[in-house]
């Protein structure tokens, strides 16, 4: 074989995988660079270890997501960008396939979170910033929800204490840009049936 712009192992795999353009080791698998063009329409441009996909790489969807950055035996994995149909998109970490660790989400409505992930969820610590309103909340997430000690930060007053599932809850204070404090405490009201 000709081994001009492309390796003779290359060459003679690639005639029997019209799906693959790309590097492969001495055992046929994936392994190098290389394109992929997946039978659902999605393709994956980068680098492959052993058959999978690990390293940097670009992975389309044929609904017009897309992902570029790390990955680990097929799966998300380190420093990464996804950009999802609905315009949104979230830079950071990623985990077996999750955001976990520490990114930014720009939602569609132009809402951002800047914080902790675990799991898939906002967890830990971290600022979201309400678009529309230029509030923002900083403090505490639990499973995607406000949740611990955070303050909720309007244009002239703020009000610091403990959240429950987005709700403030026990004691707490308003600040006005005045100078006036209000101090009080939440709590839950009964529903009426």
């Amino acid at each position: 074989l000709d081994s001009v712009g492309s390796s003779p192992l290359k060459q003679f795999f690639f005639t029997f995988d019209q799906e693959y353009d790309g590097e492969r080791n001495s055992e046929g698998e994936r392994h190098g660079r290389g394109k992929a063009y997946l039978p659902n329409g999605d393709t994956y441009d980068g680098e492959y270890k052993h058959g999978f996909r690990s390293g940097q790489g670009t992975y389309r969807f044929r609904n017009g997501a897309c992902y570029t950055g790390e990955y680990l035996q097929n799966k998300k994995h380190g420093q990464g960008i996804f950009f999802y149909p609905d315009g949104s998109k979230y830079e950071g970490d990623w985990v077996n396939d999750q955001r976990h660790g520490y990114g930014e989400y720009t939602y569609a409505n132009g809402d951002i979170y800047t914080g902790e992930w675990f799991n898939h969820n906002r967890h830990g610590q971290g600022t979201y910033v309400y678009k529309d309103t230029g509030s923002k909340y900083v403090g505490g997430w639990v499973n995607g929800n406000q949740e611990g000690e955070a303050e909720l930060v309007h244009l002239n007053h703020r009000f610091k204490g403990k959240f429950l599932n987005g709700n403030p809850v026990g004691h707490g204070k308003y600040v006005f840009d005045i100078g006036c404090e209000q101090h009080g405490e939440y709590v839950q009201s009964e529903q009426v049936k």
